[in-house]
């Protein structure tokens, strides 16, 4: 559920139990997502389980669980002519 930081701050307690309750509350400001309430794992000592991960996992922007295996890199990898310097070789100049 989305809420505005003006009802945020109204009905705090009430949103606080939504979150604890398992529910997705994405606080907006005019408008645009600026943060998510999520509820506290309990400190039983327990580790969630692997379907309790990947929900998590999922509620983050832009994540995605891997596939598993060691990745393979670029399908076209860039090449550096002859001459030219890395990527890596330019930072290692920079702080030096």
């Amino acid at each position: 559920m989305n809420v505005s930081v003006r009802d945020l701050k109204a009905r705090l307690s009430r949103y606080l139990k939504d979150a604890r309750a398992g529910r997705d509350v994405v606080v907006t400001s005019r408008g645009r997502p600026v943060v998510r309430l999520l509820a506290m794992p309990e400190e039983s000592g327990e580790k969630p389980d692997r379907e309790e991960l990947l929900r998590r996992l999922k509620l983050i922007s832009g994540a995605r669980p891997g596939s598993g295996g060691k990745p393979l890199g670029a399908k076209r990898p860039i090449r550096i002519p002859p001459g030219h310097k890395t990527l890596a070789e330019i930072v290692l100049e920079e702080r030096g």
